[in-house]
């Protein structure tokens, strides 16, 4: 595979609204790295008074580089950490996974800021689509929520039910064991399109689990999820707020 995109999304901490703000298409062969700010990132300024980040101060730029940007680059895990195969392992992922494949499953998060970093969702042959993405807050569901977690098995199957009325989202995608337990949600930027592929397909969507991580990993990578589907007309993540503010 050559060029890959990854969308940057960032938190306003005052009230935990996440906006989509840049894109980052990246041809690790050649190897080229593209950012742009997209529309998302007019809401964060107009809602939440985003600042540009350090490394791209320029709202309509289009920056280029043969290598990959610091700001990605620092959200991977050093090749030199002993623990590299057991961090690789737990995203389910070769150790000979480049940089885009890593922040692709990992979604780059730390501790000591307010991104992530999300794929693009991409159609393929027919409409379809897979994507893999880790169980989101989990540790918000009840108690017995969370005791099923720890029994779920590689290849169980999931049930993903469109929650119309979240608190904090309004529109959700909820995860549900097939035995009715609800055991978290689907990441937030991912929402529009899979409700989408569910309102329109809702025959050919299915979710399973991947892989399951021990309670002592990262809260961020507990339960990883792997859902497929298709779309008949949608075309995913065309909304504006992912558009690039700079043109091709």
């Amino acid at each position: 595979m050559s060029a890959r995109t990854l969308f940057l999304a960032w938190q306003d901490k005052s009230s935990r609204q996440w906006f989509p703000i840049g894109r980052l298409d990246a041809d690790v062969e050649r190897p080229l790295y593209r950012f742009r700010y997209i529309g998302g990132v007019g809401q964060a300024r107009e809602l939440a008074r985003f600042v540009p980040l350090w490394e791209f101060p320029d709202l309509k730029q289009d920056y280029r580089s043969p290598y990959l940007f610091s700001l990605f680059r620092n959200r991977l895990m050093s090749s030199a950490r002993p623990d590299r195969e057991d961090y690789l392992r737990a995203l389910d992922l070769h150790q000979q996974a480049d940089e885009i494949e890593i922040l692709t499953v990992s979604g780059g998060y730390r501790m000591t800021d307010a991104y992530e970093v999300f794929p693009k969702l991409v159609k393929g042959p027919g409409g379809h689509f897979s994507c893999r993405y880790f169980l989101h807050g989990w540790r918000h569901v009840t108690p017995t929520g969370q005791n099923r977690i720890d029994s779920l098995k590689p290849g169980e199957r999931l049930q993903l039910t469109l929650e119309l009325n979240n608190p904090a989202t309004v529109l959700a995608v909820q995860i549900q064991t097939t035995d009715y337990h609800m055991i978290g949600w689907a990441p937030r930027y991912l929402v529009r399109d899979l409700a989408t592929a569910m309102a329109e397909s809702p025959s050919t969507y299915e979710a399973e689990v991947v892989r399951v991580n021990p309670r002592s990993a990262p809260a961020t990578q507990r339960v990883l999820i792997e859902m497929r589907g298709s779309w008949k007309r949608h075309d995913p993540m065309t909304a504006p707020e992912f558009l690039p503010l700079v043109s091709e």
